[in-house]
């Protein structure tokens, strides 16, 4: 295949995808590189791109229809996060970036797992007799997996946890074919985008974690020379 041909194959893609579909893009965009600044600013970005994606989802031609649920959990967990990173504690100090606890893991495999198990029989018993005028998955198994590994790492950005990026990065890398064969190229172009970034965000927030834990412990040091 030439050059040539390549750049009219990918012309005839973007012609293709829907102006809703890069709207969508757009702030998703903007939301994981906000995300990766550590800034609060990337929940508005991602309510407005959830709401778009979720209309997508639900569109025959895509029949993602746990992706579509999952939106919808994102939009909660965003207006959660959004709270929450907002929220200042009684000494002035906002929620700051930490590690997974032995809890936050359980919770974090339960979400993972038993959402996993809920949404596969939903997609595949449930949804077939809900929504018969629809094209159920074709793709219950990984767009069930893609969805509950995605609720677990939402569930730990709103908790600001380090670990949210690996969760998300599982959901990513099993999302990029799930979307090329479904025919958006452009989605899961995005989603290896995303995937880059969310390693990235990794490695800076834990350089922010490791900052704020030196800190925390010089802090301590003084305070104890002061009672001496």
């Amino acid at each position: 295949m030439s050059i040539q041909q390549v750049a009219e194959g990918f012309m005839a893609e973007v012609s293709a995808t829907p102006w809703l579909e890069w709207i969508a893009i757009f702030f998703a965009i903007a939301e994981v590189l906000l995300a990766r600044n550590n800034n609060v600013l990337l929940y508005p970005a991602g309510i407005l791109s959830t709401i778009l994606f979720t209309y997508i989802f639900i569109q025959p031609k895509a029949g993602l229809y746990a992706d579509a649920i999952l939106n919808v959990y994102y939009l909660v967990m965003s207006l959660y996060g959004w709270i929450l990173w907002s929220k200042r504690k009684k000494n002035g100090t906002q929620l700051q970036i930490s590690h997974n606890t032995r809890n936050d893991w359980a919770v974090t495999l339960c979400i993972a797992i038993g959402g996993w198990g809920v949404l596969y029989m939903l997609l595949t018993l449930v949804f077939p007799h809900m929504f018969a005028g629809y094209v159920i998955s074709d793709v219950a198994v990984w767009d069930a997996f893609i969805s509950a590994t995605a609720w677990a790492g939402m569930w730990l950005l709103a908790k600001r946890k380090i670990e949210n990026w690996v969760l998300l990065n599982i959901s990513n890398i099993v999302a990029i074919p799930v979307y090329m064969y479904k025919g958006m190229p452009f989605t899961a172009c995005l989603t290896l985008f995303l995937f880059v970034i969310a390693v990235i965000g990794y490695y800076d927030w834990k350089k922010i974690y490791n900052i704020n834990e030196r800190l925390t412990a010089i802090d301590k040091n003084l305070a104890t020379d002061q009672q001496h």
